[in-house]
Formats: C-alpha cells, sequence, structure tokens
C-alpha cells in the first residue's frame, strides 16, 4: 500500500498546516516540498501519538479500528457508508468552514490526521484496481500496536427461546443423492422425486452434485465417480460433497435463492461470497449452550462487510427481480432481501445439508432463528472425513411375492442396483421400498440390464436363505419367456341376447370390441363406454352404465 508521502503528495501548503495542527507539529517550511517530509518524519516519530489516537472522537476510533480489522484498507464505497463522506473543498472554503475543526463525519475526523488515504489499489480478488480507504503503510506499523486488537464476537448467543426447536443435521444427504443417482440414471426427470420430502431439493442436489463431478453436462452419472462415491465409507464421501462445495464455482447460491428472479448477463463469484462468510463464521465463538443467534449474525456483516460479494460496493449493475412484486432490487437499500438472504440461505441450505450446522427455531414451523455447530464440523470444514458416521451394515429384506425392502444403512451401491431394476414405492422411516415387476425389468432391459445380473447383485450382497426361490424362478422365466401373466383393466359388456351383440358389430362402435367372452359378453376397449352406448341407443336400445355407481362407491 501507499506511505504516508504517496498519500499527501499533491496536497496544498493550507492541507498539511491543518494535518500538522492536528498532530502537534509545526512547520517551519517555507514550502509544499520541504514542508512534506518534515510532516511525515513528525507524524511518524511524534511520541505523543498514542495520545492522538486516544483522543479521537469514539466514531473516528471506530473508522479506524474498522480499517485495521481490514488489514489496513476497505473498499472506499463501504467506508464512507459506514463513517460518512470526506467533502471536496477547495483551499478558500476549506478555510473558511474548517473541517479539521469540525468534521462533518469520522470520515473527515481520520481524514485531516492523515490516519488515512484514498486511492486506486490492486487486488488479489478483484480484476480491476478498486478504490479503497487505506492507513498508509508505514503509519500502519506505529498505529497497530497502540489501537485494541480484541475483536468483537460477530452477533450474540441465542436465547433459550430461539433455539426452543432445534433442527438436527446428519448425514442424509447422501442417501438422497443416491435415490437421484439411480433416478438419473433411469432417465427419471427431476419431476418424479418433487413428491418426497426432502430438506433439500432434487434440482438444488443435482447441481451441488454436478460440482462434485457425480453428473456430467448432459445430467446423468459419471459411472466412474458414482461408483466411487457409492461404495466410499459415508464420512469419506460426505468429506467429499462438503470439499466440492467449498472449492466449486459451479454451485452458486445467489442464484438458488427462492422469490428472486435474475436477468442480464452479469457475474457473480460464488467462492468470494462462500469464503466470507465461512471467515465470519469462523470468528463466532462458542457459547455456553452452543446456539448462536443468526440476524445477529447477518446484522454484523451488513454494518461491517456488507459488500462481501460485491465488488466495489457496486449495488446497481446486477439485475435481480422480486419474484411476486416485479420490483429490481438495486441499491443498498435492498441488502437484506439479497445479500443477507444469501447469508441466511448458505447457513440453513449448503452448511446444514452437509452435516456442518444444526439449525433451532423458536416454534416448529418459524423459520431458524440459531444455529450451531456440530461435532463433524471441524474435520468437514478441513476437508476431512469426520469421526462418528455410521456404518453402512443393515439387511436387505425380500419377499416372496417380489417386494424389496431397503434400510438407509444398507450399502448404498446395492439400492442403487436395485433400483435400476425395480419399480419404486414409498421412502419411509428411513427405509426403501421396492417391487419385481415386469415394468423395472423392462426398463432395466432397455439399459442394457438383465434378470440374471439382478440375481448375481442378491447373491453378492444377501445369504442363499434370504433369497425366496420363487423369486428366482419368477426372474428365470422372465429373462426366457418374458411376461406370463398381466392384470389389466377392461370394460365389460353384458347383453340379454346375442342379437344386440350382432347389432354392435355391425355399428361404427364395433372397432371398440376387444374379445369375445360369451354369445352375451364381450371385452371393451377402456374409455369407450360412452361410444358404445350411443351406437346401441341409436340402433333402439337403452343401455344401463354401473361404471359411475361403482366409481363413486370407491371414492366414498
Amino acid at each position: 500500500m501507499p506511505t504516508l508521502s504517496d498519500a499527501l503528495r499533491g496536497r496544498d501548503f493550507g492541507f498539511l498546516r491543518m494535518v500538522a495542527a492536528a498532530w502537534g507539529i509545526e512547520l517551519t517550511a517555507p514550502d509544499v516540498a520541504t514542508a512534506l517530509p518534515q510532516l511525515v518524519r513528525g507524524i511518524l516519530q511524534a511520541p505523543w501519538r498514542e495520545e492522538v489516537l486516544s483522543a479521537l472522537p469514539s466514531e473516528a476510533q471506530m473508522a479506524l479500528q474498522a480499517v485495521l480489522e481490514h488489514e489496513g484498507r476497505m473498499s472506499w464505497a463501504l467506508f464512507t457508508r459506514r463513517f460518512g463522506t470526506v467533502r471536496q473543498l477547495g483551499p478558500a472554503r476549506r478555510e473558511k468552514e474548517r473541517p479539521d475543526l469540525h468534521p462533518a463525519s469520522p470520515a473527515e475526523v481520520l481524514w485531516y490526521r492523515a490516519l488515512i488515504g484514498r486511492a486506486f489499489l490492486n487486488s488479489p480478488e478483484d480484476p480491476e484496481p478498486l478504490e479503497y480507504a487505506y492507513i498508509p503503510d508505514d503509519l500502519l506499523e506505529v498505529i497497530r500496536p497502540l489501537a485494541s486488537t480484541r475483536e468483537a464476537p460477530p452477533g450474540r448467543p441465542a436465547t433459550p427461546l430461539e433455539c426452543a426447536h432445534p433442527i438436527l443435521t446428519g448425514d442424509w444427504i447422501l442417501d438422497h443423492a443416491t435415490t437421484l443417482l439411480a433416478a438419473l440414471r433411469m432417465g427419471l426427470s427431476l419431476e418424479n422425486l418433487s413428491n418426497r420430502n426432502w430438506p433439500i431439493s432434487p434440482s438444488i442436489l443435482a447441481q451441488l452434485l454436478n460440482a462434485a463431478g457425480l453428473i456430467d453436462e448432459n445430467g446423468l452419472p459419471r459411472a466412474d465417480a458414482t461408483r466411487a462415491f457409492l461404495e466410499a465409507p459415508r464420512a469419506e464421501a460426505l468429506a467429499h460433497l462438503t470439499r466440492s462445495w467449498m472449492e466449486s464455482p459451479l454451485f452458486n447460491e445467489l442464484r438458488l435463492l427462492p422469490g428472486l428472479k435474475f436477468e442480464g448477463d452479469w457475474q457473480n463469484d460464488p467462492l468470494r461470497a462462500r469464503r466470507a462468510i465461512l471467515d465470519w463464521l469462523n470468528r463466532v465463538p462458542d457459547p455456553g449452550n452452543g446456539w448462536w443467534n443468526l440476524s445477529s449474525l447477518v446484522r454484523t456483516i451488513q454494518e461491517q462487510d456488507p459488500d462481501f460479494q460485491r465488488p466495489a460496493g457496486d449495488y446497481d449493475s446486477w439485475f435481480i427481480r422480486h419474484e411476486t412484486s416485479g420490483e429490481y432490487l438495486r441499491g443498498f437499500e435492498h441488502w437484506d432481501e439479497v445479500d443477507g438472504a444469501l447469508v441466511r440461505f448458505i447457513i440453513t441450505g449448503p452448511l446444514h445439508w452437509l452435516g456442518i450446522l444444526d439449525l433451532a427455531s423458536p416454534a416448529p414451523d418459524a423459520p431458524p432463528a440459531a444455529f450451531r455447530f456440530t461435532s463433524w464440523a471441524e474435520a468437514l470444514l478441513q476437508g476431512k472425513a469426520p469421526k462418528g458416521l455410521p456404518e453402512e451394515t443393515e439387511r436387505v429384506r425380500l419377499t416372496s411375492s417380489g417386494q424389496i425392502t431397503v434400510p438407509r444403512l444398507a450399502p448404498r451401491t446395492l439400492r442403487y442396483q436395485l433400483a435400476r431394476f425395480c419399480l419404486w414405492g414409498e421412502e419411509k422411516s428411513g427405509e426403501y421400498r421396492y417391487r419385481v415387476a415386469p415394468e423395472g425389468l423392462q426398463r432395466a432391459s432397455a439399459q442394457g440390464l438383465h434378470p440374471r445380473q439382478f440375481l448375481a447383485l442378491l447373491r453378492r450382497y444377501l445369504e442363499p436363505q434370504a433369497i425366496p426361490p420363487s423369486l428366482v424362478q419368477a426372474l428365470e422365466r422372465w429373462e426366457t419367456s418374458g411376461t406370463q401373466a398381466a392384470i389389466e383393466s377392461a370394460l365389460i359388456l353384458r347383453v340379454s341376447s346375442p342379437a344386440v351383440l350382432e347389432v354392435l358389430r355391425k355399428s361404427r362402435a364395433s372397432r371398440f370390441i376387444l374379445e369375445e367372452l360369451s354369445p352375451t359378453v364381450v371385452l371393451l376397449r377402456p374409455g369407450s363406454q360412452e361410444q358404445v352406448r350411443n351406437a346401441l341407443q341409436e340402433s333402439g336400445f337403452l343401455t344401463d352404465t354401473h361404471i359411475e355407481e361403482a366409481r363413486s362407491r370407491n371414492l366414498h
């Protein structure tokens, strides 16, 4: 960063005199050229500098401390938004209004003591130089030991009411990922999973799996990566998802915020925002009950680091619209609806889904008001496998009728393969239900899978006595002969004499007759009752219909 000489270079003699007076330095130089080095030397060597700093108004001390906490520089937009502007005054007006004696803001207090400068500086995070308020390098080394280094916590602990209803996390994301990968491998759409009561939506989980390298650009599982993920111990699989989320620019939380629409070709940096929020979480102390208030953390970030995701504090070039009202959320006044919402989403979303944070709310249906770190958090945030996750040792249960029950802690790779052969049932109480049926086998066959592979899978993971012989026989017969029995819905037409059927055969409704069961009973194509009834009535025969009556009884 620039030095004190750099910060003061180009200032007129009147400005230098004001700075000297603030430091109690008597300038004896006749001009700027000789006054500048004299002033710089006096400030850096002043034995009373501690008194000068302690005499600063409290708000000016807060402003100086804020810049110190940002490693000696803070974006000019953020600095002036928090601590006021520095007025642009010419020499005559400055001499008249004396901003050094009557400052309009904490920023002006520091400005007329040369404690801050203003310049465009390079940053490794930003491709273009940005304008910063900064403490000159040589002055920074002098005043840093004199300033308070104790950091205030970002917010406050949660009250007992705020954490009355804990929402505990776990490793369930691994089970949902297994289900989703199987669905995608079978060609099912994400809508097929929309009725499942998951904490994370299938579409967001798919984006997370894509960031983890498990799904390709076509939305299909990558074979080798999926196999390694499913076969890995649960702790390692969870660590893999967490590492991928922490390091991936593909998973963009801002674009996932509910209720917002994003327009234009502007780009945000999800890695920058994510790392900033994780850094703030790293400053949260461990309170006695473990729970920390969420809103107070968001408020602290808004006060001290609102531009955590905004280059140069730009709140105008991102076109974000409220989905319901249609209002464009531009300007700092909408910070809570966009930037604050992002902080809340990352804490109550990915960090909760990945087993890092538990949440809590004051009432069962209330949004989360508090969070705490889990026992897995430290390892996961370091990209390591946590201890304490269960092993996948539970047994699959089969019945002779083809019903399969897979416990949550059965091997994930087994459930993934079973799901590809079977029809899916409900997901309930930590168990997954499947059924062996021709439809499932036909779908598997279309993907190059055969019943003998299904049997080999069962024999690999199950004891021989756990596999019903009748199921083995049914699978072997299906592979040889296909479906040998079918249960179908059909319409039955009963008539009083064969002559009535003869009339129907000669009518335009004859195409709806599927099969003749007797001279007075035929099967009709489903859904054709209205056309058949009209055809018979046109030929002079009234028809009773009992389908609607039966349906009505079933509904009640």
